[in-house]
């Protein structure tokens, strides 16, 4: 197995605390870069995991604590937190567009067009971002909530995106991931939907939504897409 690093970092941006949680490879060759958004729970463990995980397959990995150290454990807290920040995109774009910066202006990543990976909230956020933020080599939203496309908006996403979805989630509907599909389409955009026989949140052990069997065919799929797009 690869040996990584992982460290906490700075992110200078917004005078608010804003800081990183970053993973990388040991070593000295180059590597692809991605900036991984957060679940509504935080930068919890499974979070953690997950940048790990990407280390180790030869990503160097970024992702920005959109809750300045707060994590919940509860669905009321999360819930609450994940609300205060929807209701400030703004500052979370500048967070996520910095982060992004920051991977891209490392030594040792290489090429400089990213991915940007989320996950629930942090889906919503892949979404919206991909709009807004050029370099962008490929995105991977799951399960993406209260996104609502719109021609200006896809119009805008350069990069291929694979989104991912559960079946049965209660938060996306299959009319939603039906529009996301018509109105990306209809943008001549490179999108790919994978919808999984599990519900929300399902490659998440934690929180009693974990499904093994769509997680251990999803994630390897979002790795591999990754791969792919950032050469």
């Amino acid at each position: 197995m690869a040996v990584i690093r992982t460290e906490k970092v700075d992110l200078k941006v917004n005078g608010a605390g804003a800081w990183g949680y970053l993973a990388q490879p040991d070593d000295s060759a180059l590597h692809p870069g991605v900036v991984l958004i957060q679940e509504w729970w935080g930068i919890e463990p499974h979070i953690q995991d997950l940048a790990q995980k990407l280390a180790v397959e030869g990503f160097v990995v970024l992702v920005p604590d959109l809750y300045h150290g707060k994590i919940a454990t509860e669905p009321d807290d999360a819930q609450k937190l994940m609300m205060a920040t929807v209701q400030n995109l703004e500052r979370v774009f500048k967070e996520i567009s910095y982060a992004l910066d920051y991977v891209k202006a490392l030594p040792n990543v290489g090429p400089k067009k990213l991915g940007l990976i989320g996950f629930c909230m942090g889906g919503l956020v892949t979404w919206e971002l991909a709009s807004q933020y050029p370099d962008l080599g490929a995105i991977v939203p799951f399960y993406g909530v209260m996104y609502e496309p719109t021609p200006e908006k896809a119009a805008k996403i350069n990069a291929p995106v694979l989104a991912i979805y559960g079946e049965a989630d209660a938060y996306v509907s299959p009319e939603q991931r039906a529009k996301i599909a018509q109105v990306m389409q209809e943008a001549g955009r490179n999108l790919q939907i994978e919808v999984y026989p599990a519900g929300h949140a399902f490659i998440n052990p934690d929180h009693g939504t974990w499904h093994e069997a769509s997680a251990q065919k999803a994630w390897p799929q979002a790795l591999n897409f990754l791969k792919e797009n950032l050469k």
